[in-house]
């Protein structure tokens, strides 16, 4: 598959594992390449989703934030094991978990454990893992722990980055917008797979409004439970991303004559 695509970032769910390796096949095949992340926060009980770009991935307090999820995030999918067990559907935990209890670097989450499900023959589809039983209200579902959006912004700008919230159509909450704004939100991802055009044009003029920048991608996840994306399928102007970057340099040179003062 070839995408054409000249400048790209992965933005794994709480994980930086493979941005190293992302960086040296873009340097190999001379795309230009963002790092990033997208974080899980939890606002009003619900989960909502900040995009983090042109961070240092190495950066010592994201590290040390990324480690405490992932030993959340295995005693979460531990539990959904539990409870599938209970209900007559076993799975094979190390096979879900890495054989190291999720401590060999794999990152860890419900769809592995969908992928279990369906290969153990529980399901006919990822999708119906989910609905069944990994969703919200789903028969195995254990709620997740996760820091407010908020605080993943100020994360992000300790780790140099901007941080954008992500697919706001799909959030569902336009009236939280403004007050996550109001916590030093730098973008919006307006161009997104699952924004219709009207959608698209709502939330570029909601960005204008309230002084963010833009962001957009296909949120390709190689699964189809995740729908038909494909990398570049979807994809930011060049003008609103020319406006993310500047953005980026600026906060960057801002924390530098911060640190001078």
């Amino acid at each position: 598959m070839r995408a054409r695509l000249d400048t790209i970032s992965v933005t794994d769910h709480d994980t930086v594992a493979g941005l190293d390796r992302v960086a040296a096949a873009c340097a190999t095949a001379g795309v230009e390449w963002v790092p990033g992340i997208e974080i899980t926060a939890i606002y009003e009980d619900v989960d909502v989703h900040v995009l983090g770009y042109f961070l240092d991935h190495h950066s010592a307090v994201l590290t040390e934030f990324l480690d405490k999820q992932v030993t959340d995030r295995r005693r979460r999918v531990r539990e959904m094991i539990d409870k599938l067990d209970a209900l007559g559907l076993h799975v094979d935990a190390d096979e879900v978990l890495g054989g190291h209890g999720g401590l060999d670097g794999r990152w860890i989450g419900r769809p592995l454990l969908a992928r279990a499900l369906l290969r153990a023959r529980h399901v006919r589809t990822t999708r119906e893992a989910f609905d069944l039983y990994l969703a919200e209200n789903g028969a195995a579902w254990v709620p997740r722990r996760a820091p407010s959006p908020q605080d993943v912004v100020t994360l992000i700008h300790e780790a140099g980055g901007i941080a954008s919230l992500a697919h706001p159509g799909l959030m569902g909450h336009d009236e939280w917008i403004p007050p996550i704004a109001a916590s030093g939100l730098d973008a919006l991802e307006a161009y997104y797979s699952e924004h219709s055009p009207e959608m698209t044009t709502h939330y570029r003029i909601l960005a204008e409004r309230l002084g963010l920048a833009m962001s957009g991608g296909s949120d390709y996840h190689g699964d189809p439970a995740h729908g038909p994306a494909r990398p570049g399928s979807v994809s930011l102007p060049a003008a609103a991303y020319e406006a993310l970057k500047q953005r980026s340099e600026a906060a960057r040179e801002a924390r530098r004559l911060t640190k001078s003062l």
